[in-house]
């Protein structure tokens, strides 16, 4: 095992890399911890959950709404959960969020960690403290920004996971990649999925890498004000695509980093879209789609980076250096119509 700490605004997150699930009972006191899960995990995984307090939602980005936060505070009071209760969420990126989100409101809140399941959740979802709700088609619309006390690794987790969800969780490695680290870009070129399948070293390895990569972002600028929006590279239409169609996050997010390169190569003068499109498809990912336009722009415009009448767009200048455009959002709108 191996332990890193960040620091960030409020409070030390410890990261515990290449862990087992019962080291969890060392770092809280199983008496006063509920764990949060899913269906999926729970069935997945039952002996891990035996001789916990355990609260299990059911799967899918359709129950990370305010009805389901509620139904988990329900329970929470039931349990007799109180201020010193511990809540640790164990799933991917919908039970991250919807945990984290709980935690930050029930009695004002409680402390949490979390063991990410999935590759998404591993290197993304779980790190940076964003957690929230969706409201219908528009994504964590309802949140906050508040660190988890720990995150735990364990990748013997990721055994059972499908491999729909391995590659949902490179198309954010190959967001970090594009706008970070072109040396990791290369790298991705040269694999493929079966080998850090394959490969548990070279598997812990890139998680790492890629949790290192966004934690340090996060550290530097936790509340979003500059370089963190860096990580909404393809989340910008991505977003409002993933609810109109219900597809995965990677599925959008990686149709997002399409359209987000021909942005950047009519802005930014970015001359590598094709590397980027062949790698997503190399990882399974979709990189065309049709889609309402018109529609996903109305979506859009209601997303979080917009200012006025200006969308704050991450774009790339070359692979592994992405910028915050500030577009007018008259300008996008044509943009995205025309396609």
């Amino acid at each position: 095992m191996q332990k890193k700490t960040y620091q960030f605004t409020a409070k030390k997150v410890d990261y515990y890399f290449d862990a087992d699930f019962t080291y969890l009972t060392k770092l809280i006191d199983k008496d006063h911890t509920v764990l949060i899960t899913d269906d999926n995990i729970f069935r997945a995984q039952p002996k891990k959950f035996k001789g916990w307090k355990s609260i299990v939602i059911p799967a899918g980005e359709q129950h990370k709404i305010q009805a389901t936060a509620n139904s988990v505070i329900e329970q929470l009071i039931a349990l007799g959960a109180d201020r010193k209760t511990v809540l640790v969420g164990v799933g991917g990126g919908v039970i991250t969020d919807l945990t984290g989100y709980v935690a930050a409101v029930y009695m004002r809140g409680l402390k949490v960690g979390f063991v990410p399941t999935t590759v998404l959740a591993m290197v993304d979802a779980s790190i940076g403290g964003k957690n929230g709700i969706d409201v219908g088609v528009y994504k964590n619309l309802v949140g906050t920004i508040r660190q988890p006390d720990f995150l735990l690794y364990d990748y013997s987790i990721l055994k059972t996971l499908p491999e729909t969800e391995w590659i949902n969780g490179f198309a954010e490695i190959i967001k970090h990649s594009c706008i970070k680290e072109a040396a990791l870009f290369r790298e991705l070129e040269k694999n493929k999925l079966k080998y850090y399948q394959k490969d548990k070293a070279a598997l812990a390895k890139l998680i790492r890498r890629n949790a290192v990569i966004k934690s340090t972002v996060v550290e530097k600028d936790e509340f979003e004000t500059g370089e963190r929006r860096l990580l909404n590279f393809g989340h910008t239409l991505g977003h409002a695509i993933e609810n109109m169609y219900a597809l995965s996050h990677g599925q959008a997010i990686s149709i997002g980093m399409v359209v987000a390169c021909n942005i950047s190569a009519q802005l930014a003068k970015f001359k590598e879209s094709e590397r980027v499109v062949k790698v997503l498809a190399q990882y399974g990912l979709p990189v065309h789609t049709d889609y309402d336009r018109q529609k996903a722009f109305d979506i859009l415009k209601m997303d979080k980076k917009r200012e006025r009448a200006a969308m704050n767009y991450v774009l790339l200048e070359k692979i592994g250096k992405g910028i915050v455009k500030s577009i007018p959002m008259t300008q996008l709108e044509q943009i995205i119509l025309q396609g």
